[in-house]
């Protein structure tokens, strides 16, 4: 999961808390946390997720999960935090919530394979390989797609899990499921289906975005989501294989968290033009990956493509945005700018949506993309909300706190009521992108709206 850094990515988590831990690791990394997992080298994936990689921060021991795309927060937690949650009898039981579109949802999971480049961040090999997911308006049944693939899940407990204060084991994190049909027929009467990219925050995998996903599917969107393999905290390939992120750095200065942030943007601007392409190629009536749904070819509407993105995911889509002709209107979760887009800003139409106490003059390179786009945009700040409430911490974390006490709940996902945040989240930007991909009007820019009061438009 991902998590705040100060830096780009790093600063934002300990400023939404107001903790005096700040963490400083662009991607997380394996946690380090004083007492609990003392002496364990910072050597798990880069943009781990959370919790990952701690250092003492004005006397303290900051349990940093730095790098998932969803957290971004640095929180200083108790040397036992980690090993939390063992309060639990059985393992707890989380589910999602359901889509609230009119369309039943899709879901397929692909490998592809870009022999165009070598890996940006696997030097040795001469490929980059990715897994993606296509989620769609359906038509016909099928088994509810998991919510994490078996052996992701797996490594999330074991891994990704405790330094949210969530013990190994406490969680059935396997046995969740969405409330989409794997390789479902897509609807026809959905017509040609507009196209949004969906990138995670650093170091978390593409699964973190369901909740929202699922929702843009159910509306008639084709949600493409993405994992970043080698940043990604874990990546589950086709035959039961599983990539996990690359260490981090033996020292992490705050150059080589910059280094490290630029070259994970860069590669996942990459990985994005080259998922678009394959997009593009379904679009026309080409196969890619593996196999297809009925009613794929052809389905998407590569005239019509926006991006979303949490975290460093959220820069990444203003960054395709400005670079690609392609992409018509982009969204940003909760995050400041990392790269050109920082000074350059965009000319097309964009959402940024933020936790209470992200704003622009506290982030400079924030304030200086505002002030260079040009185009329609519009800030939102959602009281009470923290940087994971923009991930499927939101609804998840929770429940999981209702039954394990020590869980750090504020932390992650602030104190807005987790049923409200995710309506307003899906009630703007699914009128967003309606709005800028099918022309469809909408007042919900316009000014306060009664039914989301937690919601506040910045000028």
């Amino acid at each position: 999961m991902s998590v705040v850094t100060k830096n780009p990515d790093l600063a934002m988590g300990a400023q939404a808390t107001g903790s005096s831990a700040i963490s400083k690791s662009p991607a997380s990394a394996v946690a380090k946390a004083a007492g609990t997992a003392a002496g364990t080298a910072a050597g798990t994936a880069a943009g781990t997720v959370t919790g990952k990689v701690g250092g003492k921060v004005g006397g303290k021991v900051a349990g940093r999960v730095a790098g998932l795309a969803v957290l971004v927060l640095v929180v200083s937690l108790p040397a036992s935090s980690a090993g939390a949650g063992a309060d639990a009898a059985s393992p707890i039981g989380v589910s999602l919530p359901a889509p609230g579109g009119p369309y039943p949802v899709g879901t397929v999971a692909m490998r592809l394979v870009d022999r165009s480049r070598p890996d940006p961040l696997m030097a040795a090999k001469p490929y980059r390989e990715l897994m993606i997911s296509l989620w769609y308006p359906a038509a016909g049944g099928g088994p509810l797609a998991p919510h994490m693939a078996p052996l992701a899940a797996a490594d999330w407990d074991r891994h990704s899990a405790p330094p949210l204060g969530v013990a190994k084991g406490a969680v059935a994190w396997a046995a969740t499921r969405t409330h989409a049909r794997v390789g479902a027929p897509v609807e026809p009467r959905a017509g040609r289906l507009p196209v949004v990219l969906f990138s995670s925050g650093d170091g978390g995998p593409r699964t973190l975005g369901t909740t929202l996903v699922e929702d843009l599917a159910s509306r008639g969107y084709l949600v493409v989501t993405v994992d970043h393999t080698y940043e990604a905290d874990q990546v589950e390939f086709p035959g039961r294989r599983l990539v996990r992120a690359l260490p981090l750095p033996a020292k992490l200065t705050p150059k080589v968290i910059a280094k490290l942030l630029a070259d994970h943007a860069r590669a996942r601007l990459a990985d994005m033009r080259y998922v678009l392409d394959q997009v593009t190629a379904l679009a026309h009536g080409r196969p890619i990956g593996g196999e297809l749904p009925k009613g794929m070819l052809g389905a998407p509407d590569a005239s019509r493509v926006g991006a979303l993105g949490q975290s460093l995911g959220g820069s990444v889509a203003a960054q395709l945005t400005r670079d690609d002709a392609r992409v018509d209107a982009a969204v940003n979760l909760d995050r400041s700018y990392v790269g050109p887009v920082a000074t350059r800003g965009v000319a097309r139409p964009f959402l940024q949506l933020a936790a209470e106490t992200h704003t622009r003059a506290g982030e400079p390179g924030w304030k200086s993309f505002w002030r260079a786009s040009t185009g329609w945009k519009r800030e939102l700040r959602f009281k009470g909300a923290a940087h994971g409430s923009f991930t499927d911490l939101q609804p998840l974390l929770p429940q999981i706190a209702a039954k394990l006490s020590k869980v750090p709940l504020a932390d992650y996902v602030g104190t807005i009521d987790p049923g409200r945040s995710v309506a307003a989240q899906r009630a703007y930007v699914g009128a967003f992108f309606d709005l800028h991909l099918r022309g469809k009007p909408t007042r919900l820019f316009e000014g306060p709206d009664t039914r989301f009061p937690e919601v506040s438009l910045i000028p």
